[in-house]
């Protein structure tokens, strides 16, 4: 998941390629729903990646790996 930070947090979703995007987006209002995202479905929980993504979203923008279901997976799509 790709997210930045304009008129609120765009998060896009990519495919393993990292270069194919799934049309499903989402905005969220407030940053509190990445770092939700990324403690329910990111692929690495170590304090590095917290810290990391407390980093990208103090910079207004950054990525997480999730870890998602075939079921939402297909969601997305």
């Amino acid at each position: 998941m790709h997210f930045m930070l304009r008129d609120g947090w765009y998060c896009q979703f990519l495919e393993a390629d990292l270069k194919t995007s799934l049309p499903r987006t989402f905005t969220f209002r407030t940053a509190a729903k990445i770092r939700e995202m990324h403690d329910r479905f990111g692929a690495d929980k170590k304090l590095e990646d917290r810290q990391a993504l407390d980093y990208a979203i103090e910079t207004g923008r950054g990525s997480i790996w999730l870890n998602l279901t075939e079921e939402q997976y297909i969601k997305l799509k």
